[in-house]
């Protein structure tokens, strides 16, 4: 049951580039179709990070431990829309021209802020095998997991600049990004009691942070 739920769900997260690929054969990608792929591709970044985060709040909640199973899977699909939206910049916008592209970082910060998000993203990549957290040791892997609060932080603040007019969406991601950062907040300030903690505080932390 659970292996088929979790094919159920890559297949599902592969939708919005099967939409995507949908429209470009059939001529739905509009006037500008690297924007669209941009804005697409970006967009589900920030949402599968926000759905990753998601996951130790909605275990505690809902009294499912095994949602934890979910939450590799969704990070390495944040991931890898990360990768496609990374690559749309550099290649359809601007055609690997480095040059252009550092004139670009230049003059709009949301580049930048946009590049530091993708950034912090490729070393939770990396370690998120079986393998690489028996080698760091639970503790230093979950010190370096920890980069996707601010690879969430860049990522939400890369969607305000680069939106121009409606910032509704983006006021909305951030809104979802604080409270699960607040959640957070709250897990750390309970593990910060020390041995006044009861067993249900020191489960809570254990699970959350």
């Amino acid at each position: 049951m659970l292996r088929a739920l979790k094919v159920a769900i890559f297949l599902a997260c592969l939708a919005p580039l099967g939409l995507l690929g949908w429209k470009g054969l059939h001529d739905g990608l509009g006037a500008n179709p690297i924007e669209v792929i941009t804005h697409s591709t970006g967009h589900w970044t920030l949402i599968f990070l926000l759905v990753t985060l998601s996951i130790s709040p909605l275990r505690r909640i809902t009294g499912q431990p095994r949602l934890i199973r979910f939450r590799r899977l969704l990070g390495l699909y944040a991931f890898f829309y990360g990768c496609l939206h990374f690559t749309t910049y550099i290649w359809l916008d601007r055609f690997f021209d480095v040059h252009d592209m550092l004139k670009d970082i230049a003059k709009r910060p949301f580049i930048t802020i946009g590049f530091t998000a993708f950034a912090l993203m490729i070393p939770l990549a990396l370690t998120s095998t079986q393998g690489m957290i028996r080698r760091l040791g639970g503790r230093r892997w979950a010190s370096l997991h920890r980069l996707i609060y601010f690879s969430g932080i860049a990522a939400a603040v890369h969607y305000y600049w680069a939106v121009k007019k409606d910032v509704r969406l983006p006021l909305l991601a951030a809104g979802i990004l604080g409270l699960l950062l607040a959640y957070r907040v709250m897990a750390w300030l309970l593990s910060r009691q020390g041995p006044a903690q009861t067993p249900s505080e020191k489960k809570f932390v254990a699970e959350n942070l």
